[in-house]
């Protein structure tokens, strides 16, 4: 079984405003409303791919039970922990489509803004509620560890988990930034999955080339990561694998739609892929890319047939 957890998942509010003028009213011209947050991003794109999953998140207030509803509604299965105060966030996700030089002819360009809740506090009490679903797992299931988390939350958060799961025969994804990242790697995640401005900030650098991206992938892996992905938006992605190979892709050609969840998508293409045929790390980088850059190429999170369009031309 395919588990994910969602710290602070979320409402997304989509919406697209034509020539957004600040301190003016605007209106949207298109509006969309979807669960959120990136654990609940892999649920929904392996339910898409037909891998039955579990998400397990922390829901609180009129917002949380949205969440749910709308999780349910697609036919994940849902594992709530209840918050009793506070409120799930809702994130707002603005495209404006703009000309490049204002009142020139020029060629439009779409300009994506985000402005993310904070989301409520979890109490110590919930947090070993979760810890004890957790203890339910069993040897080949696989755990996704995915997103932010609340301020109240410790950055070893993600650490202590898998601290407590050492040993199990659990395969756990981890999808963070920062320490909640670097703190997982002495107990050997089965993959991490930065983006290239992510990994620089890791290692105080800057990396706009695939071929810039490799030797800090590796260190990841030299560091107890078993495979990395790197995924760098238009320039594609780069893999250090677990058989020790580097494998550098460039992104399928496709007009950009909604970039919201792309890299979510590419870790759930990656878990299909590796599921589908174990060890062929190539393989599951290919779904990894194909997913990822199918969600980016539609409206709401890709489906499998989206995914395998995208997959066939690569």
């Amino acid at each position: 079984m395919i588990y994910t957890v969602t710290f602070n998942p979320s409402l997304d509010y989509i919406v697209t405003v034509d020539g957004y003028k600040n301190g003016a009213t605007n209106r949207t011209s298109s509006e969309l409303m979807l669960p959120g947050g990136k654990g609940l991003n892999v649920s929904t794109v392996l339910s898409n791919l037909g891998l039955e999953n579990t998400a397990i998140y922390f829901s609180a207030g009129f917002v949380g039970r949205e969440i749910t509803r709308l999780i349910e509604e697609s036919g994940i299965t849902a594992e709530l922990i209840d918050i009793p105060e506070g409120c799930s966030r809702i994130n707002v996700k603005m495209k404006s489509l703009e000309t490049a030089v204002e009142g020139s002819v020029g060629a439009a360009k779409i300009i994506e803004s985000e402005i993310n809740g904070m989301g409520p506090d979890i109490p110590k009490d919930k947090v070993e509620e979760l810890f004890d679903r957790l203890d339910k797992l069993m040897e080949g299931d696989t755990l996704v560890l995915a997103g932010s988390i609340p301020m109240s939350m410790p950055n070893t958060i993600y650490s202590d988990i898998m601290q407590r799961l050492s040993g199990r025969g659990i395969r756990i994804v981890v999808d963070a930034t920062g320490d909640l990242l670097m703190n997982v790697l002495q107990y050997k995640p089965f993959l991490v999955k930065p983006n290239n401005h992510e990994l620089g900030e890791i290692f105080g650098v800057e990396l706009t080339t695939k071929e810039s991206v490799v030797p800090y992938a590796e260190k990841l892996r030299e560091l107890g990561a078993e495979n990395v992905i790197v995924s760098m938006a238009g320039e594609g992605a780069v893999m250090a694998a677990a058989d020790g190979s580097v494998i550098l892709r460039e992104a399928p050609e496709g007009k950009l739609v909604n970039a919201v969840g792309a890299g979510d998508s590419m870790v759930a293409g990656f878990i299909a892929g590796i599921m589908e045929k174990p060890e062929d790390y190539d393989h599951a980088f290919k779904m990894g890319l194909s997913a990822g850059s199918a969600s980016a190429f539609s409206e709401k999170l890709a489906t499998k047939e989206e995914i395998l369009t995208v997959f066939n031309t690569i």
